[in-house]
């Protein structure tokens, strides 16, 4: 991938859908630009993925020099979904660095788009450095916690006393999909998961990351009146370590309340044989972190972001989300990269008329001075309601011109949940 281009892309370079007769080069070309020599079923493996997505390639003549693809995500928002590429797959070749090969694939994405009716784009950004020009913020967090379990998990909650069921990883996606769409919901941040995505990227036997780990493990907590609901589950993979007990990964843990989330950890952390339970993407207002009874017992060892978003079309993606209070600011916003977005408006939510209505947003251009003025980086950082907007002011990155203003705007943009995602693209 190119940093900062010195100069325009060259006349030479043009920027076009990727065919399917092209899918070999451009692998070639990922693995040139990641230092990778894959075995076949890897390769396989990104071949059929990069066949669903839609592609942008980068051609010097008929040289590919760079490759930009997106998967078909819908996303979780505030109050409902958006269409939003995920954007993955970024290479440059090493002979096209700072020639703006980047930022000219990037360029035709948003068009796209624009064009397509998409207001978000994400990503999991390699490097952290490069994205954040293009727009990109962090726009979800995740903590890796461990647990000592050499000794029982110390809980202040009881545990749900439903039963705990071991599933078939073949027979989960159809027992969880739906609890999963259910759950994604109530955290804005989440994909949809296709059946393909569950079978192909969730349940795969071998992670590729470390050939140690035992497949997934997929344990299911019902209800007393109901064995065989779903009122929780987790996905794990299981690790022997020569000079300690074996180790848990987890990847995923989800319960309808707390006590169904305790059922779930204590589980875990009961395992014959191990003596370590490691969760490495977990949300940062995790009620594990406030019902374990001894934080030294459970640590949390690494937070990073995770999540990138971009907002492509400001306006689609703040009427395309709820809101939590109703606010009149004029916002300054600027966008190098999409004019449209780049300018001031006045931003209104306002209460529904009816019982029970929700509130009503208009987001309009306008001449007024501005209350607030912040990056659409930071913009899409706060979009989800994980990062408050006046920590961007605290920073010096925002300019507050009324005193309350970026609280004014947090109060609308808050959520119940943190947004949160483990699925990586």
């Amino acid at each position: 991938m190119d940093s900062a281009p010195l100069s325009p892309a060259p006349s030479t370079i043009t920027f076009r859908d990727l065919p399917d007769t092209d899918l070999d080069r451009a692998l070639d070309l990922l693995y040139l630009v990641f230092h990778e020599t894959p075995e076949d079923e890897k390769r396989k493996h990104h071949h059929d993925l990069l066949r669903t997505c839609d592609r942008v390639g980068a051609y010097d003549g008929e040289t590919l020099v760079g490759l930009l693809a997106t998967f078909r995500f819908t996303l979780s928002v505030p109050g409902g979904e958006l269409p939003c590429p995920g954007v993955s797959f970024v290479s440059v070749a090493p002979t096209h660095r700072r020639r703006g090969v980047l930022s000219g694939m990037i360029a035709e994405l948003f068009g796209r788009c624009g064009a397509q009716g998409r207001p978000l784009a994400a990503l999991w950004a390699s490097e952290d450095a490069i994205y954040g020009r293009f727009g990109f913020g962090p726009a979800t967090y995740g903590a890796t916690v461990e647990i000592n379990s050499e000794r029982p998990l110390a809980l202040r909650v009881t545990p749900a006393d439903g039963p705990l069921r071991l599933v078939d990883p073949a027979a989960a996606p159809e027992l969880l999909a739906a609890y999963y769409d259910r759950t994604r919901t109530a955290r804005a941040g989440r994909i949809h998961r296709t059946d393909a995505w569950w079978s192909e990227e969730w349940m795969v036997t071998e992670d590729e990351d470390d050939d140690d780990l035992s497949p997934p493990r997929v344990v299911v907590l019902g209800t007393r009146e109901d064995p065989r609901a779903v009122a929780g589950y987790a996905i794990y993979r299981t690790k022997t370590r020569d000079d300690a007990p074996g180790m848990i990964r987890l990847d995923e843990l989800e319960a309808d309340t707390p006590q169904g989330a305790a059922a779930l950890w204590r589980y875990l952390a009961s395992i014959d044989l191990t003596g370590l339970v490691r969760a490495w993407g977990r949300p940062l207002d995790d009620p594990l972190l406030h019902f374990a009874a001894d934080r030294d017992q459970v640590r949390v060892t690494g937070q990073y972001p995770a999540l990138r978003v971009r907002l492509v079309d400001v306006r689609a993606a703040l009427l395309g989300r709820s809101w939590a209070a109703p606010v009149d600011l004029v916002l300054e916003v600027r966008d190098a990269r999409v004019p449209a977005n780049d300018g001031r408006f006045r931003l209104r939510i306002t209460s529904g008329t009816g019982t029970g209505a929700a509130y009503e947003a208009a987001y309009d251009p306008t001449e007024a001075p501005a209350d607030l003025a912040l990056d659409v980086r930071d913009l899409a950082s706060a979009y989800l309601g994980g990062v408050p907007v006046v920590s961007f002011v605290r920073a010096g990155v925002a300019t507050e011109h009324t005193p309350g203003a970026a609280a004014a705007l947090d109060a609308a943009l808050r959520t119940e949940l943190l947004p949160h995602t483990v699925d990586e693209f």
